[in-house]
């Protein structure tokens, strides 16, 4: 499918980052960042509309879909650009403050620049900080996957990532009867205890190793004690475990079930394969092109969290990396901030990539 290709400036790109990020978008809430977007695509003769899960659609050329998620964790940081200053090769410059600005309304911005300086296909999806909801529709809706993707969240101008760990997460839940303290049978909070205990072990730390080659287990949430009758104690626990590539999370899940021992279960409710894609792809080649021309040195990353790439892994079998502006080590924080200048190279860099792309299949 051919479309429109309009030419940008740098300042009218930035105007439109500015927008996306004085616009709050935390999860739920990614109706008026959607709308802004739809506003820019209709306003350079793009097909776009807003599908029945709030993803953002704009079908064009499939030789690559740019995409990046809509929503933003909660926190109200106030939008401001001042001057900071920066490492990998970007002078002290202006930089923008605000909710998003790194992860990943920076990544999106940017791609729906590229996307209609080229007229390739874009789509903003909603959920990723929770559930990836969005990403999972547009795999469950497309009856294909597009040629490649590149995949938006923060890597540096200079670094595309290839790699990210998967996610195996549940709640744990034990009961037990009610008895006095002093008696030696273990009650559920008791067995919730050894039960994660068992699991740590098994997956304890290689301080050695590299981190993304591990399973981290991690509880997130705990609660026990007696029931409002008074009659049993109860225990549930929320826990997750990053898978690594070699690994599936079904042979995790195997693992963490085999210290059950028939004490206690574990509902199973989100589970996520990891992604390790190869730096010989057609898009990874494209993007170490594109860098070195931008007279960047390319760094190749594996991210020890998840990412909607992983979703477009398991269903779609097309080479894809991940790639955006921003030091991901601001995801989330409280100070994270984006610098103008990074943003643009990224710009530059993704249409750079999409042009080649673009290139290889005629």
């Amino acid at each position: 499918m051919s479309a429109a290709v309009a030419s940008i400036s740098a300042d009218d790109a930035r105007d439109l980052l500015v927008d996306l990020v004085e616009t709050p978008s935390p999860t739920g809430e990614e109706d008026a960042v959607a709308e802004r977007l739809v506003d820019f695509f209709e306003a350079h003769d793009r097909e776009v509309w807003i599908d029945d899960i709030g993803n953002v659609r704009a079908p064009a050329d499939d030789s690559v879909l740019l995409t990046s998620h809509l929503d933003t964790v909660p926190g109200d940081i106030p939008v401001r650009i001042d001057d900071s200053e920066y490492d990998e090769g970007i002078r002290a410059g202006e930089a923008l403050w605000g909710r998003g600005s790194v992860d990943a309304t920076g990544p999106l911005a940017a791609m729906a620049v590229a996307a209609v300086r080229t007229g390739v296909s874009f789509i903003g999806v909603t959920g990723e900080e929770v559930d990836s909801r969005g990403s999972r529709h547009v795999v469950e809706d497309r009856d294909s996957g597009p040629d490649a993707v590149v995949n938006g969240e923060p890597s540096g101008w200079n670094g595309i990532t290839l790699g990210y760990r998967g996610l195996l997460a549940g709640t744990y839940v034990a009961t037990s009867e009610s008895g006095h303290s002093s008696r030696p049978e273990n009650n559920a909070v008791q067995d919730a205890i050894r039960w994660w205990s068992q699991v740590e072990a098994e997956f304890e730390e290689d301080e050695w190793g590299p981190v993304f080659e591990q399973v981290t287990p991690k509880p997130t949430q705990m609660k026990g004690g007696l029931t409002e009758d008074g009659l049993s104690v109860e225990a549930t626990m929320e826990v997750q475990l990053r898978v690594p590539p070699r690994l599936t999370v079904e042979e995790v899940r195997e693992i963490a079930d085999g210290y059950l021992e028939g004490v206690g279960s574990v509902h199973w409710n989100d589970k996520v394969e990891p992604v390790m894609q190869s730096s010989r792809t057609k898009v990874a080649r494209a993007f170490r092109v594109a860098i070195r021309q931008a007279d960047g040195d390319p760094r190749l990353l594996r991210k020890t969290g998840t990412s909607d790439m992983n979703v477009f892994a398991q269903h779609w079998d097309c080479p894809m990396v991940t790639y955006g502006p921003g030091d991901s080590d601001l995801d989330h924080a409280p100070n994270e901030h984006l610098a103008l200048e990074e943003y643009d190279r990224s710009v530059d860099v993704l249409v750079d990539v999409a042009e080649r792309l673009q290139e290889g299949d005629k």
